[in-house]
């Protein structure tokens, strides 16, 4: 049954399992979690020993552990209670079974178990880790892949492809090339082929006990020019240029099949050449990300064309003002939605994190003064996840940790939004935990686990029933969002997935998804996921977000700090460090879904997506809320573009952890920014409109 009270208690009430947990498992993905319900020991344990102490499992087969508790003597003690997870992808861990099965070829990852001590026991419990590498199947096959035209006097990649007996394809293959006529064409070590002469050649390619051959005809280049069309005098930093090289003869006849080869060559504005990459052009695709003249080059074989673009600043900076801060110093903040109730007034609800269950309802019709109005608990240890269904009917809280291991989705009625009453507490198919949902008006999309999203008929929200699920594969989800009938899932290492749930072009229904597309990211870390149709361009788009709540291994390591400071050990109370950034999808043409560019920041780590009117609100973690432009054609780097609008940091001296911006979630809403921070509460900010350019010069000049 859900709690409710204006002014919760202010004691931070951790249990023993969560605290030993944290300290063990840390802010991992966890891949077959299982608390094992033994009987609970008398004797203290001095160590786990596990064998065998490291695991090698090739792909598609399963191997054994064996776990035994020892005291300080060496004799084993029965009966102990575990937690047995794998932190990594690639594999899938069987606690109950004792074993791990490989997915993925070439991961890593750590088998991670812990003793789970009684209640009130004091000590650290023992604890293992043990490292899991994922080995690839034999080769049986290979091909070599080639232009079906070559010319003389150009450049092409050939590309080698070795495959598994199981028809799969081993990724990241680094062959070894020759070719059987030097002076016709040579190979080098990537597979980039120079034709140097018409005639025939035979490339062979062999990796690890597998061997291709394949014969290349080499032509003549024809006699032509060479021209650059689509070409522009003037862009600004960041608008992304389509060009064209066109090979054509004396009487006008186009050549097709000619590769071109594009470089450019860059002035400064001030004269002063720029370090690093100032530009990409790829394959006929410029974009620049600093102010100057840019000479662009296309050659074909002899053929050479240049044309000269200047490149000018973007100017999309607009000033931030601060509104109004909900204050919430004694827990951790988590997820927020913000919407009108139906007497009219804006209201907000706000999750918490290892807090015992607790959500909080805020009427935030006055921006500078976020007033909450009632509190709502529930047996969990967080409510990640706090979401509003379109015109208000009803809001949903996500459950993990209950004390009872039944956890499940709350279903608040919002008749009454500043005093929400619990309709229902809904657990069929979700007792091990929910991390995310996605309302809709009649159906909520709700995570199961990490392991599949249950849909539920919420028609009647004090009765609801499930009518449908979609799990895909051995793919782990962390968030699914729902737009036009399309169901959009952050699958972690099977990147992002869509179904059709009621679209209706593949035939979907709730009670029926069908499988659309899938497309996955690189680093394997879709956490978050957020689809956007760019009018200006025609393309549905998806914005995918990493999470790695570790830089380990990076420049600025850092660490995870989830505890105020403690004057009396002089522990917590330092800044977060994270990792991750927002991929940009193409969804356009589901049948080929491609990544065109990505928005990062690389000393902070990406949380939630939102994108509006062309603009990305993007919760950045320690790097604040961060607001980006994204509108016309995408590519590359959008933060090295001059594409950034704002950036605010909520440094509050008086948060859970002080002056440490954590923020979790931003979501635009009439006119302002609210975002939750995941140390200090709610907050919102409003975005000046940006003042003409010669007033800013004028300002300058006077300063």
């Amino acid at each position: 049954m859900g709690t409710f009270g204006a002014d919760p208690h202010k004691e931070r009430s951790w249990n023993q399992m969560t605290q030993h947990a944290k300290r063990i498992l840390g802010p991992l993905p966890f891949l077959g979690l299982l608390v094992l319900p033994l009987a609970l020991h008398g004797q203290a344990i001095e160590e786990l020993r596990v064998s065998p102490t490291s695991i090698e499992v090739p792909q598609g087969e399963t191997v054994s552990f064996e776990v035994e508790a020892l005291d300080a003597q060496g004799n084993v003690v029965p009966d102990v209670e575990l937690r047995i997870a794998g932190a990594g992808q690639g594999f899938r861990v069987d606690g109950a079974e004792r074993t791990v099965t490989g997915t993925q070829g070439g991961t890593t990852g750590q088998l991670i178990i812990s003793e789970v001590l009684p209640a009130g026991a004091e000590g650290q419990p023992a604890a293992a880790r043990v490292p899991i590498e994922v080995g690839y199947p034999t080769l049986s096959s290979a091909e070599i892949h080639a232009p079906e035209q070559v010319f003389a006097h150009t450049a092409v990649d050939l590309r080698f492809a070795a495959y598994h007996s199981d028809g799969s394809e081993r990724p990241d293959v680094g062959a070894s090339w020759r070719s059987s006529e030097e002076q016709v064409a040579s190979v080098n070590r990537f597979g980039e082929l120079a034709a140097h002469q018409a005639g025939t050649v035979t490339v062979t390619a062999s990796y690890q006990g597998v061997e291709a051959t394949r014969e290349v005809q080499i032509q003549e280049f024809p006699t032509g020019s060479l021209e650059i069309l689509g070409a522009v005098d003037q862009v600004r930093m960041g608008d992304v240029v389509e060009l064209e090289a066109r090979v054509t003869a004396a009487d006008g006849r186009v050549y097709e099949g000619i590769p071109v080869d594009w470089g450019y060559s860059f002035r400064s504005v001030d004269g002063v050449r720029q370090p690093g990459a100032t530009a990409l052009l790829d394959n006929g695709r410029f974009v620049a990300q600093e102010p100057g003249v840019y000479t662009l080059i296309a050659s074909a074989g002899p053929l050479t064309s240049r044309h000269a673009v200047e490149v000018e600043e973007r100017h999309v900076v607009q000033r931030v003002e601060f509104q109004g801060q909900g204050r919430v110093d004694n827990v951790h903040t988590s997820d927020f939605w913000v919407f009108e109730g139906n007497d009219g007034r804006d209201y907000a609800i706000s999750g918490t994190w290892g807090a015992d269950g607790w959500a909080y309802m805020w009427d935030v019709t006055d921006r500078s003064n976020l007033v909450k109005t009632d509190s709502v608990q529930v047996d969990a240890r967080t409510v990640n996840d706090v979401k509003v269904s379109p015109g208000a009917r009803y809001a949903t809280m996500t459950r993990e940790g209950a004390s009872t291991r039944r956890n499940g989705l709350v279903i608040l009625d919002l008749e009454d939004p500043a005093h929400p009453v619990v309709a229902s507490i809904y657990e069929e198919g979700l007792t091990g935990g929910v991390h995310n949902a996605f309302p809709m008006e009649d159906y909520v999309y709700t995570l199961s686990a990490g392991e599949k999203y249950v849909i539920i008929d919420v028609s009647d929200i004090y009765n609801p029933r499930t009518v449908g699920e979609v799990q895909h594969e051995n793919c782990r989800i962390h968030d699914v969002w729902v737009e036009d009938g399309l169901a959009y899932s952050a699958q972690w290492a099977c990147g992002v997935l869509i179904y059709d749930v009621g679209n209706g072009q593949w035939g979907g229904t709730p009670e029926n998804p069908v499988f659309v597309s899938q497309l996955t990211t690189p680093g394997g870390r879709t956490h978050a996921v957020y689809p956007y149709y760019q009018e200006s361009t025609g393309r549905l788009l998806v914005f995918a977000g990493d999470e790695i709540m570790s830089r380990r291994g990076m420049a600025l390591e850092g660490g995870l700090s989830r505890e105020p400071y403690d004057p009396e050990t002089g522990e917590g109370g330092r800044p977060s460090n994270t990792a991750g950034y927002t991929h940009i999808l193409d969804f356009t043409d589901m049948d080929n879904p491609k990544k065109i560019a990505r928005y990062k920041v690389p000393e902070y780590g990406t949380h939630n997506i939102w994108v509006e009117d062309d603009v990305l609100y993007q919760a950045y973690y320690e790097g604040g809320v961060r607001v980006v432009d994204v509108s016309g054609d995408l590519m590359g780097n959008l933060a090295t573009q001059g594409r950034e609008i704002a950036v605010y940091k909520p440094a509050d001296p008086a948060g859970y952890i002080a002056n440490a911006p954590m923020v979790w979630s931003a979501m635009p809403f009439k006119g302002e920014v609210f975002f939750s921070d995941w140390n200090s509460g709610m907050w919102t900010i409003q975005l000046q409109p940006r003042e003409p350019l010669a007033m800013e010069e004028e300002e300058e000049n006077d300063n």
